[in-house]
């Protein structure tokens, strides 16, 4: 099989909304600290993803396989938030609309709330039918689409090295005093932690019916994509972030980074530059919506199969066309309480894939685990969400959003000394 196929692939199922629109707004606000902000970012956009992939890989399976030393309904209620979350809840309907604002709206005269509702439905339908009846989608996404969008992407590099539009300028709120922790937490709103953990699963699923059965093998070539995607990740966001930092007056009144981004293409390249951005843009978008809703309805077929596969499908499109009728800095500002609240989970499981050879007791350390990042992970959330959880001011690293991260640490290590239970 295609190694680098198969990594091109997993790239382009990354490549989707927030991929696009998070760095360049990261990279105007963080101004003249847009170097350590950019580093931040890439740990949790690029770092987590990676080890995402290389956890699924390890454990030989998708998330039930993973949770499934949890009480089943703990590991159920972990599958399905995480499942909703990437698929109809936030992350496909965002997609969509990114595909809207960059690659409709620069075209209409009056770009009103009818007119995002029509591209809704036309842009899920046709998700739908692709997830329906995907043919040889896939390996035309690998081998096809992907290099398209690397060349169109090296165009746009060049551009936001060669031709900055503004002068960088300093930073704004918190970019000015933590970048680095701002930026850690802005790559969570990628979600491609949470949605390597489904495209893992995805491409083991895929491994397996072009012949690939041998787990060794499956792991050997799910860690490689994970590096390809991983690389080629970093190869999009470093020059959107630096294109965002140049961007200090282009950019002013922008509510979100596609804005950004659609301006400076218009400036440097003209309409037809606009035009191969909305078009590429909106192929990115659609092929990651594929594989989301080919992801989540593969599971809740499984999950409840009198619906089934394609039932699910259609569902979770109609689900995303309705909710992507929200609006896009709406969406994204209903998601950032959620994901702080659901990404320690998935880090507590990313960890366990790691730490569960070493363990005595898997069992016991993982629901240590996941009870401690649920925990906390909560309590980011609900202060996330604007309720006063001042109270709790004194726990490590909670007043920037991260109070999780030192006790999952400490339960990680604990978990490793649980003693094993010989009853």
């Amino acid at each position: 099989m295609d190694t680098l196929s198969v990594g091109f692939m997993t790239f382009a199922f990354f490549l989707g909304a927030g991929n696009m629109i998070f760095p360049p707004m990261a990279g105007f606000l963080a101004g003249d600290n847009y170097l350590p902000a950019m580093i931040g970012f890439l740990c949790t956009a690029v770092g987590l993803p990676l080890l995402g992939l290389i956890a699924v890989a390890k454990a030989g399976g998708s998330i039930p396989v993973i949770t499934q030393k949890l009480p089943s309904w703990v590991g159920l209620a972990i599958a399905c938030a995480i499942f909703i979350i990437i698929g109809p809840a936030f992350a496909a309907p965002r997609a969509g609309l990114v595909a809207y604002e960059m690659g409709a709206v620069p075209f209409l005269d009056g770009a009103n709330a009818t007119t995002q509702a029509l591209y809704s439905v036309i842009f899920f339908g046709l998700a739908m039918v692709l997830a329906l009846f995907p043919g040889k989608l896939v390996d035309s996404v690998g081998k096809i689409l992907t290099p398209a969008l690397i060349v169109l992407f090296a165009i746009l590099a060049i551009a936001a090295f060669l031709f900055p539009q503004d002068p960088i300028v300093a930073a704004q709120g918190a970019y000015g005093t933590e970048p680095f922790t701002k930026g850690f937490l802005e790559g969570y709103g990628t979600m491609d932690a949470l949605a390597s953990l489904v495209f893992g699963m995805l491409i083991v699923d895929l491994l397996r019916k072009k012949g690939v059965t041998e787990s060794g093998q499956q792991a050997r070539y799910l860690s490689i994509a994970a590096i390809i995607a991983a690389a080629g990740l970093c190869f999009v966001y470093v020059p959107l972030f630096y294109l965002g930092a140049t961007s200090s007056e282009l950019g002013m009144g922008a509510d979100t980074g596609g804005v950004i981004l659609t301006t400076f293409v218009q400036q440097v390249f003209g309409s037809f530059g606009v035009v191969m951005l909305g078009a590429v843009v909106t192929l990115a978008c659609i092929t990651t919506v594929i594989g989301l809703l080919s992801a989540c309805s593969e599971y809740f077929g499984e999950l409840v199969p009198q619906v089934g596969y394609r039932g699910f499908v259609v569902i979770n499109a109609v689900f995303c066309a309705v909710v992507a009728n929200v609006g896009l800095s709406q969406l994204i500002a209903i998601s950032i309480p959620v994901l702080m609240m659901v990404y320690p989970i998935a880090m507590a499981l990313i960890a366990f894939c790691f730490a569960r050879s070493y363990m005595k007791n898997e069992r016991v350390g993982l629901i240590l685990m996941v009870a401690v990042s649920t925990l906390f992970g909560l309590i980011d959330g609900v202060s996330a969400a604007g309720v006063n959880t001042s109270q709790l001011n004194f726990l490590p690293l909670y007043d920037v959003g991260m109070a999780w991260l030192l006790p999952t640490i400490i339960a990680t290590f604990i978990a490793l000394f649980i003693k094993a239970d010989n009853s």
